[in-house]
């Protein structure tokens, strides 16, 4: 098909209402029904199935399901060639029917922690790594470092960039309140303060969407609506063992202030969390199937007429990373899957994220279980958003200006500057600062590859004899298999073996310790065999090299409280905010240099 072409319905004279209107009344059963669905894909070929992520390939499920949403998980590709695979796609989607255009989602791609070549932390299971975009230090380093113009002007290049290479859906911000410091997902939030929370929310929607929702904007989708911060014990509802949500201190309405602020700020889409509240007065079901959280607080009491996306795979059950894992469907695994599907779309969701089958909701039609005007409900917000966003007048991409915008010297600078603001100072030196280290000074390594570190500094190969230790480790877990294995969960403690470590090289050098958190780990006496700590939220070893020397200073405080014992923690109420008896550190904690 010409990159020109159009179809009457298209006519850009006509206002997007109209637009709209006119497209429901041409589309097939089939075409509306493959509109409530947002499955993953990768940039492979068209015609190939992934079988990492058991994928099926993609042409068939745009040409005969037709399927026009998908989340792109993380690729190698160049700006360039995910420009002209996108343009691919988009040309078999036009030509399919009566020509929607693929709308493209995609989970946080910037802060360096989602680099699968990061030593510390691997690759989150939550993530999407691309590493032609510009690297920035996790959510919490943004909060870390506290400034919320920060946030919309990071939010504002992630517009950008994703806009280069055809992406049009953010899933995220994530808003959940890092209430439960066992939670795995707490790297990707803004931490524990309410306040400081709702006011990023609000930052990061405008950053994203821009002045005017319209062409060139990224539409947010908040997630975990209600709040999916207070896990019971920690766990994720991820699996079966984490699906309970708990709220001890009756603190509900706490976790829903940040996305009643970024629904304010005019996000347009929102996911409901896996969990599924208990002793609370809604349905003790997961949110995706909850009426009384989807209906009764979001579109009733909150007033959302957008897009509501279920988080992946409730339906069936699926294979990734070659591990089985079943349906979330918490609180209702007794239903059959159609049954499953009728409940979420009884809830008021209009997508279910991560699954295929539109067959399932054709039965629903056939049989008189859901009705066209139900439907066409969820395909009205689902195609207004895809002509607001401009996917119909501008379907395709010049890669030119995606090689152009995308990892941009400027976006990258400003990147690593907010790396080395978010480095937070806990503690440096007992009488006298160890920080920053002296140009010259001999230094011995573990964690950080160290050509970083030279010319300004001498690299020593043993502790003994070097001036001083630089040790980067990451905040304690406890390993786990199959997709488990990405979430990081377990005791806060470090174990005595690691200790015991870092303790015998302190007693031959002065150690600077550095500490990824991706929770908020329990130092303990680390804190006097370190002669300085320093907390990192997601930064290269370039960036970490340059306050460690003085080229930069670090400018971070902490996001959350760091709890002094795992006695506390688990004595602490899930949903209440700095609810753990006398922590080692408090948010806001954060020394400067000089």
């Amino acid at each position: 098909m010409p990159a020109d072409a159009r179809f009457p319905f298209q006519d850009s004279a006509l206002d997007v209402g109209a637009r709209v209107e006119d497209l429901v009344s041409r589309l097939s059963i089939e075409e509306k029904v493959g509109q409530l669905f947002h499955p993953m894909g990768t940039l492979q070929d068209v015609d190939t199935p992934n079988r990492e992520f058991d994928l099926p390939a993609l042409r068939p499920t745009i040409v005969e399901q037709h399927i026009t949403h998908y989340g792109l998980l993380g690729t190698t590709a160049t700006p360039r060639e995910f420009a002209q695979w996108h343009n691919h796609v988009q040309r078999i989607a036009l030509a399919s029917g009566h020509g929607v255009p693929v709308t493209f989602s995609t989970d946080t791609r910037h802060p360096v922690t989602t680099d699968p070549r990061n030593a510390l932390t691997g690759d989150p299971a939550s993530e999407s790594p691309a590493g032609f975009f510009s690297r920035w230090p996790d959510t919490l380093g943004l909060a870390a470092i506290g400034d919320e113009q920060l946030v919309e002007r990071f939010a504002s290049i992630v517009r950008e960039e994703y806009r280069a290479v055809g992406l049009t859906v953010a899933l995220h911000p994530q808003l959940d309140l890092a209430t439960e410091p066992r939670w795995p997902r707490i790297f990707t939030t803004f931490g524990e303060d309410v306040d400081l929370v709702t006011r990023f929310a609000r930052a990061y929607v405008r950053g994203l969407q821009g002045s005017a929702f319209g062409p060139d904007s990224v539409s947010a989708m908040i997630k975990h609506f209600p709040g999916g911060g207070p896990q019971r014990d920690g766990e994720d509802p991820h699996f079966p063992y984490g699906r309970e949500q708990v709220y001890p201190g009756g603190r509900f309405e706490t976790h829903l202030a940040p996305f009643v602020a970024a629904l304010d700020a005019g996000a347009r889409q929102v996911m409901p969390y896996y969990g599924m509240p208990v002793g609370t007065e809604y349905e003790e079901v997961g949110f995706g199937f909850n009426r009384s959280v989807v209906t009764g607080i979001l579109r009733e009491r909150l007033g959302f007429d957008g897009i509501v996306c279920t988080d992946w795979s409730l339906v069936t059950d699926h294979v990734a990373m070659h591990d089985h894992t079943s349906a979330r469907a918490w609180g209702v695994e007794h239903l059959t899957e159609i049954e499953r599907v009728a409940k979420v779309l009884d809830a008021g969701a209009d997508q279910f994220g991560g699954e295929y089958r539109t067959d399932l909701v054709l039965d629903l039609l056939r049989t008189g279980r859901l009705s066209e005007a139900r439907l066409d409900e969820s395909v009205r917000r689902i195609l207004r958003e895809k002509f607001e966003l401009g996917l119909f007048d501008r379907p395709f991409l010049d890669a030119d200006r995606a090689d152009a915008v995308v990892g941009s010297a400027a976006f990258v600078e400003e990147g690593l500057a907010a790396q080395r603001r978010s480095l937070t100072l806990l503690t440096n030196g007992a009488t006298e600062p160890v920080l920053p280290l002296r140009t010259g000074v001999s230094v011995y390594v573990e964690g950080v590859d160290g050509s970083v570190l030279t010319p300004r500094a001498v690299l020593a190969e043993h502790p003994e004899g070097a001036d001083v230790a630089v040790i980067r480790v990451s905040a304690p877990y406890e390993p786990r298999d199959g997709l488990a294995a990405g979430f990081h969960t377990g005791s806060l403690a470090f174990p005595d073996q690691q200790v015991e470590h870092i303790e015998a090289i302190a007693s031959q050098v002065p150690v600077v310790l550095v500490v990824y958190l991706d929770r908020p780990a329990i130092l303990g006496r680390l804190t006097e065999v370190a002669s300085a700590v320093v907390a990192d939220f997601g930064v290269s070893d370039a960036a970490l090299a340059d306050v460690l020397l003085g080229a930069d200073a670090p400018q971070g405080s902490l996001p959350f409280d760091l709890p002094s014992s795992m006695e506390a923690v688990e004595r602490s109420r899930s949903d209440v905010p700095f609810d753990t008896q006398r922590p080692q550190f408090r948010c806001g904690h954060g020394l400067r240099y000089g």
